[in-house]
């Protein structure tokens, strides 16, 4: 079952929306409204102050050089729940907002089935009940809740130290801490695709905005929602006019 656009909760209007401008132009389809590109860019640098904080704290034998962007040693240790804190915040009210169309579906796992011809570039088009979301980004959004998690009670057992003892807090750094990179490694991931392994992707988090045929490619079952028209003949109607185009 695919996500449509208008399954995203969008009522009430967020202040956000109503104040951030998002201009669509013809050939384009609006993706992500002013509030849901504001939340992605503060858990995003909430993030990654929390990743150098961290490693400057955990690994200062290597990213020493880290901690003097925060003040110093003492400095960094005192900001990175916070930072933690901001990341954790940030990114739960973005799960809010997704929470609906991040529901795995049973095409999700089909998907999942064809990882491989996705990672090769096999078909022209994903398949044509990928709607919103696919699974690989529901499968990201999932990881970092069960990570936002995972922070939350290992933060707070951290942050305490005198209050639950040495094993817990022994037992909850390293379990940060492969939390952090497991998370990390889907955040380069997630930079890739954006960027370079799916151009057209970066702007639906700048603009709000993407091509169609970015739309008709990833995500057919939005676009079909969204336009009323098949991807597939979209897509061999772009063929053609560029057939036709360099014909003349």
């Amino acid at each position: 079952m695919a996500t449509r656009a208008q399954d995203l909760p969008r009522k009430p209007e967020h202040f956000i929306n109503r104040k951030g401008l998002t201009v669509v132009y013809q050939g384009e389809l609006l993706r992500h409204r002013a509030y849901t590109r504001f939340l992605h860019w503060m858990y995003g640098i909430f993030f990654f102050l929390a990743l150098l904080s961290g490693f400057g704290i955990y690994m200062p034998w290597i990213f020493r050089w880290f901690t003097p962007l925060f003040g110093g040693g003492a400095m960094t240790r005192t900001l990175h729940p916070w930072f933690g804190i901001g990341f954790v915040l940030f990114f739960g009210l973005q799960a809010l907002n997704w929470a609906s169309a991040m529901k795995w579906a049973p095409g999700d796992t089909e998907w999942m089935k064809r990882l491989p011809d996705y990672i090769t570039n096999r078909h022209s088009i994903e398949p044509p009940n990928v709607g919103f979301f696919n699974a690989g980004q529901k499968g990201m959004f999932w990881e970092i809740v069960a990570g936002c998690i995972a922070y939350v009670i290992t933060g707070i057992i951290m942050w305490f130290p005198e209050i639950f003892g040495r094993w817990p807090v022994a037992i909850s750094v390293v379990i940060h801490d492969i939390s952090a990179l497991i998370m990390l490694a889907g955040i380069f991931v997630h930079i890739y695709l954006s960027t370079i392994g799916e151009p057209g992707t970066f702007q639906a988090m700048t603009k709000g905005t993407v091509k169609e045929a970015w739309a008709w490619t990833h995500h057919p079952a939005w676009f079909k929602q969204e336009t009323g028209r098949d991807p597939q003949q979209a897509l061999d109607e772009a063929r053609q006019k560029m057939h036709e185009e360099h014909q003349s």
